[in-house]
């Protein structure tokens, strides 16, 4: 119950800040436009990494098919923002998405080192076991 209540908490607080984010321009002018939406980014942000970390989610974002289209779709997109938008619009945007796209790079990477070490261990294993001898009864 406990992890049921936080979990709703969290996805709540998620969707108050993109809410923020996104929608203070239209309610909001000036100083508390710009306010709003960097605490709607903060909350989104702290309450998404928050929600990242538990179990399902983490198990998803992991998997060598979510890694490859974060690795691809976030370089394309990097690429392309870099000449679509014009400025620190265009900077930003290519900087953003070609960490995201990195992070995701760094993640497939660390998943083959795992996966070709459990790989190597079990066929050292193999190879060892099948030089031994089992002991016959006299």
């Amino acid at each position: 119950m406990k992890s049921l209540l936080s979990s709703i908490v969290l996805w709540s607080l998620f969707l108050v800040g993109l809410s923020a984010t996104v929608a203070s321009g239209a309610v909001l002018d000036g100083t508390q436009k710009d306010v709003a939406t960097y605490g709607g980014i903060a909350l989104s942000l702290l309450a998404g990494s928050r929600i990242a970390k538990k179990d399902p989610i983490k198990s998803f974002l992991s998997s060598r098919p979510v890694l490859w289209f974060l690795f691809l779709f976030n370089g394309v997109v990097a690429a392309a923002a870099g000449f679509a938008l014009d400025g620190v619009q265009g900077i930003t945007a290519a900087a953003g998405m070609g960490l995201v796209s990195l992070g995701a790079g760094f993640g497939l990477l660390q998943s083959r080192g795992t996966r070709n070490r459990g790989t190597r261990t079990r066929g050292t294993q193999a190879l060892e076991t099948q030089g031994r001898r089992t002991p016959t009864p006299a």
